[in-house]
């Protein structure tokens, strides 16, 4: 089976960075991992006083745009670095939020798919070609918790 997640409303909306479960990263606390994400684009840049604009944005969904501003320098390791820096946030999120890695350890070995039509790297596009990196990342997350004894029960 596989499980297909996207708004935050639908079944398995917490496995999505939108999603209101903060986390705290170098000591800072994150109101969803969108805003956390968003902001590391920006970091040691001379674009990087958008990160307190990213961090108290709102939502979400603003704290996206603010980070996809195209008129603004990301840093020039983005691309090399940003799905570690996408399952460094995720697994703080699962390991800070009990009721949600119990859903995730849940899933099984079920295939989780990011079910974006618009994003073709983190999900899998409106036609399912696309890499489904948030899905993969959280698959790994699954299996890291996993290896860990004290937290990989899933209570009944």
């Amino acid at each position: 089976m596989t499980i297909y997640f996207y708004k935050v409303w639908q079944p398995y909306g917490c496995f999505s960075n939108f999603s209101s479960h903060g986390i705290v990263m170098q000591d800072i606390f994150w109101s969803t991992v969108e805003h956390y994400y968003q902001a590391q684009k920006f970091v040691g840049t001379s674009d990087a006083m958008i990160i307190p604009l990213i961090h108290s944005a709102e939502t979400p969904e603003l704290a996206a745009a603010l980070g996809r501003d195209c008129t603004r320098q990301v840093r020039l390791d983005w691309e090399e670095v940003k799905t570690q820096v996408m399952r460094e946030a995720v697994l703080k999120k699962f390991m800070t939020h009990t009721e949600i890695r119990e859903i995730l350890l849940m899933t099984g070995d079920n295939l989780i798919v990011e079910n974006s039509p618009n994003d073709y790297f983190w999900g899998c596009g409106v036609d399912k070609t696309g890499h489904n990196h948030l899905g993969r990342t959280l698959m790994s997350v699954r299996e890291e918790i996993r290896k860990i004894p004290s937290l990989s029960v899933v209570s009944d």
